[in-house]
Parts: structure tokens; C-alpha cells; sequence
């Protein structure tokens, strides 16, 4: 048993189905909707955030959480298979480093995460995988009758809640080590370009004293950026905040680009977001690109699997370590070293040519 931050966390027990049958693994790959909507149940119910420090009966968090104790227990059951939660000795439920994850309290929380990948639209896009590959192009236009983010933002508003609160919780987690790995000797502005609500930009702010930085993204994003950067915000003298699409124009000039999880659209939007890097930094300029990869990762499970979601979405995909690297070198780019920001990212260190 291990101790993380006050909480007592359990192991669970050790998998019994490693090695087994190819039968028995392949039956559980086609019930994968399981799981994924049982997290996600649990996480709509906040059933983690009702679980305490100790053990606690089925009858209890039903009553916590308003539902009926019988269906909870076959919910909780059902995840402890996964290590998501454990059943102990004794009939209760307890937490593991996985449940604590879906707390929205946990600083390593992935509950809005769980459950932007289990949106109501996600289930009626999976199914049409297959059509996908065969044409190459999102399904998303064919079944809700328009893009992407137009559904999201005009009909799904619930959904366009998550979807930021995910890709805020997405952000912050990563900023920190972003700004860690990067070494801005001799840099006196960054711009963030495409960078959201600009974590990554505050965060290497805070940690450089001197640097100057932009911002630059869509209007309706950069009008909730972080407190930090905004009017009044600790950092908000060393910011300019650019509204703007990066496909469209990059009017910002500055020592070091970064561009952290946007080159996953199809090419031409990432061919000219790239160009427009190449039109406006100056020789010599360092850019770094930040993505997730599917190939050469420990965490090639998830990235694959937000692949295909970007393949029926938006008729995007994530890149492998080679394809990034062909495309950025198209636009003009010096590709220098790739680092590993963490399991999920990988940083290329590129450079204008002088």
C-alpha cells in the first residue's frame, strides 16, 4: 500500500487474463465500449470525488451520490478490473492511482479528459470507422450535417465545456514541463502560437524573469487566457495578446515560435500555418513543435486511438516521428534535435535558416 499526498491509495490485484488466451484478450478488446462508458459514468456521477480516504461500502457512496446500490456495485466492480478502483477483502471499495485521477480536485486529474472521450457524439462517429478509412475524410459533416466545431460550438454546448475544460487541464499539466525542457539562453521574446489560453507562455514567463511574450489564437480563445497574462495578471506587462489563425497570418515576431498540438489538421492547414512561421520570424529564429506521436512512445495505445478520433472528427491524425519531420523540413525548416517532454510529447528544435 502506498501513500499519495494524504490519501491511502491500494494496489490493485494483479491482472489474471496477462498471457491468457488469444480468445479471451480479443473478447475483451470488442467490449472496450464497456470500460470507456463506465468511466465515464463514474466521472458524470462523481463517484471518485464521494470516495474518501477509507474504505467505503457500495451502500454508502449510493448514497453519497443519489443512485441505487445494486447497479453501483456492478459499475465499481466492473473498473476494479482495471485498476480503476479496488474491491477489498471486505466487500468495500477503495481508490488506486487511477480513481484518484478521476477526483476534479486531483492536481493529476484527467476527469474532464474521460470525459471528452466519451462525448454522446464520440459513439456515433466510432461506429463509422470503417467509412473513414475507406474515403480518408471525417464522417462528422455526414452525420450532424456540419463541421466539427460548428456542432460543437452552435449545438453541443455542454460538450464545448468539456472540451475546454479538457484542453485547459491538458495544457496545464504539460506547461510546467514544457518549460522546464526549454532553454531560453539568449531568448528575449517567445510567442505561442495557436497556444490556447497560453499555460506554456506563462509558465516560461514566470520561470525567465526578462523574456517577453505573445500569444496568438483565435479571438474567442484568447479572450479567456490565463489570468496570468491578462490585463492586471502578474505577467500581463511582459504579454501581448494577438487574436488571429495561424492558417491565415502569424504577424508576430520574436526569438523563439513554439507550436504545441495544432499540426494535427489536415496538410494544407498545417502547411500554411508552417509557411506563415517561415514568413514572419526572421533568420536564425529557433521554433520548437510540440506533439503527440504515434510511433516511437511508450504511449503509442492512447495516441493511436486520438488518431482515429481526429481521422472521423476533423479529418486530422496525429504524426509519426518521420512525417512531422518531412513536413517541417517541406516548409523550410532546419530540424534539429527531438526530446521527450513526457510519455505523450515529443519537442523538435528547429530553426530558421539564416
Amino acid at each position: 500500500m502506498t501513500t499519495v499526498s494524504t490519501r491511502t491509495v491500494h494496489s490493485p490485484p494483479a491482472d489474471p487474463v496477462v498471457g491468457a488466451p488469444p480468445a479471451m484478450r480479443l473478447r475483451e478488446l470488442v467490449f472496450g465500449a464497456a470500460c470507456a462508458a463506465a468511466v465515464r459514468a463514474a466521472a458524470r456521477l462523481g463517484v471518485a470525488d464521494a470516495l474518501g480516504d477509507s474504505p467505503t461500502t457500495a451502500e454508502d457512496l449510493a448514497a453519497a451520490v443519489g443512485v441505487e446500490p445494486q447497479p453501483l456495485r456492478r459499475l465499481l466492480r466492473a473498473l476494479s478490473c482495471y485498476g480503476v478502483f479496488v474491491e477489498t477483502e471486505d466487500g468495500t471499495f477503495a481508490h488506486t492511482d487511477m480513481s484518484l485521477m478521476l477526483r476534479e480536485d486531483d492536481p493529476a486529474s484527467l476527469r474532464y479528459i474521460a470525459l471528452w472521450c466519451t462525448e454522446p457524439w464520440t459513439w456515433n462517429a466510432w461506429p463509422r470507422l470503417d467509412d473513414a478509412v475507406r474515403s480518408g475524410e471525417s464522417v462528422f459533416q455526414d452525420l450532424y450535417g456540419k463541421g466539427f466545431f460548428d456542432y460543437l460550438h452552435q449545438d453541443a454546448h455542454e460538450s464545448a465545456h468539456v472540451f475546454n475544460r479538457a484542453m485547459t487541464t491538458s495544457s496545464m499539466q504539460s506547461a510546467l514541463e514544457v518549460a522546464e525542457l526549454l532553454d531560453l539562453t539568449g531568448v528575449t521574446s517567445v510567442a505561442d502560437i495557436g497556444g490556447g489560453q497560453g499555460h506554456v507562455l506563462a509558465s516560461l514567463l514566470e520561470r525567465h524573469p526578462s523574456v517577453h511574450g505573445t500569444l496568438l489564437d483565435l479571438p474567442d480563445v484568447v479572450a479567456k487566457a490565463d489570468p496570468r497574462l491578462r490585463a492586471g495578471g502578474a505577467l500581463a506587462e511582459r504579454v501581448r495578446i494577438v487574436p488571429g489563425d495561424c492558417r491565415e497570418e502569424i504577424p508576430v515576431d520574436a526569438d523563439l515560435y513554439i507550436i504545441k498540438n495544432i499540426l494535427e489538421w489536415d496538410d494544407l492547414s498545417t502547411r500554411r500555418t508552417l509557411g506563415n512561421i517561415l514568413a514572419a520570424a526572421r533568420p536564425g529564429a529557433r521554433v520548437v513543435v510540440i506533439e503527440n506521436l504515434v510511433d516511437d512512445t511508450p504511449s503509442m495505445k492512447f495516441t493511436t486511438a486520438m488518431d482515429l478520433l481526429l481521422l472521423l472528427n476533423v479529418g486530422g491524425a496525429k504524426h509519426t516521428r518521420q512525417s512531422l519531420v518531412d513536413r517541417m523540413t517541406q516548409a523550410g525548416l532546419l530540424v534539429g534535435e527531438v526530446r521527450p517532454v513526457n510519455p505523450y510529447l515529443h519537442a523538435f528544435e528547429c530553426s530558421v535558416p539564416v
